[in-house]
């Protein structure tokens, strides 16, 4: 359904510092608080990891660089749907979109407002996940998941009443987090430790073969740590001077990020010795004992959750811009393509995702369907990115304001390492992955009836 000029449309309400932070706040969650004490039980060596957070860091940097060219070219709502759809047509644009919503997008704020009441819960145990209030056989439903619920619908009610209320929540909670980290990291990094860096490349002797094995488990760490990136794209109908602002936006905040990132694992090299680190999932509250001591458990719990509130605000400000694009192109409940006559936000497709969202959190099942598509989103981000070739030869008379610096080398080593993991993670989970793309061509037979209904 097309708008007309009288009907309420969509405002550039941000500017390049509130892009910017989107894309930092999106991003920095609880992974970067875990992952590292994974990534040392599979190479135990802190070149190897330093190493990996390098290559995983410039991955993430050439697909900003990609994905720049592409939004400054079609700074419309959808991002991703959109370049997708321009490039190889409305069906796969809709795979996308039909995962998000059912599972990823979703699945993913269903999973950290449960995990915001998991670090509540330290404080005050009756919203602890554990602390089951409801039940009827063998269902039953905890104080954290009705926090996480409530969470979810209050952060959707603020977004729903326009972005500048959500944009301000997100500046705010992402200088926190920045300023969090980097005191974290720097304290981390002053402090005398009695534990020396080795940064010999092989310091236990393991096989080649191990080693590169390792490296493929700790890189699909890394990627889970660092994606989300690309979700500013989602909301590029809504930034100001967009051709220009939302390529640096990415820039910039991808480069903050891996800046914090590699501060922060030094300090956690530097604090724990690696039989320590190895295998540790709460490496960032480990760190923090070991500097401040056992009090810091509570300062270290309140600096994880304001991570992860910031998160879920971007998540939930960004991710009914794909679904407002879908309904659009009536691929979507038909009101999720309204747009609020006074709030100027598409109100509808906010309700929509924050009322599924809910659903999966009372379920519990947003777990099991985050890890059944993360090969199918990894696909799609490939997918997404190639079309930058595309539609250079598609469309070569499209203002392109920015062209991604060192084509194709940078896009084709960002789809080559892309598409690594992508086999990895497949062989890692081969169950899964295959049942992530059974669910994903679900929405084939749903896109064809559309198509018919419309």
């Amino acid at each position: 359904m097309e708008e007309t000029n009288q009907s309420p449309k969509l405002e550039r309400q941000l500017g390049l510092f509130d892009s910017s932070m989107m894309v930092i706040g999106i991003v920095i969650g609880s992974g970067i608080f875990m992952t590292t004490g994974l990534m040392a039980e599979a190479i135990p060596s802190v070149s190897l990891i330093l190493l990996t957070w390098v290559f995983g860091g410039l991955q993430m940097l050439a697909g900003a660089l990609t994905y720049a060219e592409l939004g400054a070219a079609m700074p419309n709502a959808g991002g991703q749907y959109v370049y997708l759809r321009e490039a190889y047509g409305p069906l796969p644009a809709f795979l996308f979109g039909w995962v998000a919503f059912i599972a990823y997008l979703t699945g993913t704020n269903a999973a950290i407002a449960v995990a915001v009441a998991e670090h509540l819960g330290t404080f005050y145990p009756f919203i602890s996940t554990h602390n089951s209030i409801i039940g009827v056989g063998n269902f039953s439903i905890s104080g954290g998941q009705i926090f996480a619920l409530l969470l979810i619908l209050i952060l959707s009610l603020i977004n729903y009443l326009g972005v500048v209320f959500g944009k301000w929540i997100q500046n705010i909670f992402t200088i926190l987090k920045i300023g969090s980290i980097l005191v974290f990291a720097i304290a981390g990094i002053m402090v005398s430790t009695g534990n020396q860096l080795d940064f010999s490349l092989n310091p236990t002797n393991i096989s080649i073969g191990s080693i590169l094995t390792g490296m493929g488990i700790a890189l699909v760490a890394v990627n889970w740590t660092v994606g989300g990136w690309e979700y500013i794209t989602f909301a590029a109908g809504e930034i100001k001077n967009p051709k220009k602002n939302l390529p640096l936006a990415l820039i910039i905040g991808t480069i903050i990020i891996l800046v914090l990132y590699f501060l922060i694992n030094i300090t956690y090299l530097k604090v724990l010795p690696m039989d320590s680190l190895s295998g540790e999932i709460k490496v960032g509250e480990a760190t923090a004992k070991a500097v401040y001591g056992s009090g810091a458990a509570g300062i270290f719990a309140l600096v994880v959750i304001i991570s992860m509130f910031g998160s879920l605000n971007g998540n939930i400000l960004v991710g009914p811009r794909i679904s407002y694009a879908m309904a659009k192109d009536q691929l979507f409940f038909s009101s999720a393509a309204h747009v609020h006559p006074k709030y100027h936000t598409p109100g509808n497709a906010i309700i929509i995702q924050g009322f599924w969202a809910a659903i999966l959190t009372l379920s519990g099942t947003f777990e099991e369907l985050i890890t059944l598509v993360v090969f199918v989103q990894i696909i799609m981000w490939v997918a997404a990115s190639s079309t930058v070739f595309v539609l250079r030869k598609k469309q070569p008379h499209l203002a392109r304001p920015y062209k991604v610096w060192g084509y194709p080398y940078v896009p084709a080593f960002f789809i080559l390492f892309s598409v690594t993991i992508m086999v990895n993670t497949f062989f890692s989970a081969p169950i899964q992955s295959l049942i992530g793309l059974a669910l994903t061509l679900l929405g084939v037979p749903l896109y064809y009836y559309l198509i018919k209904k419309r």
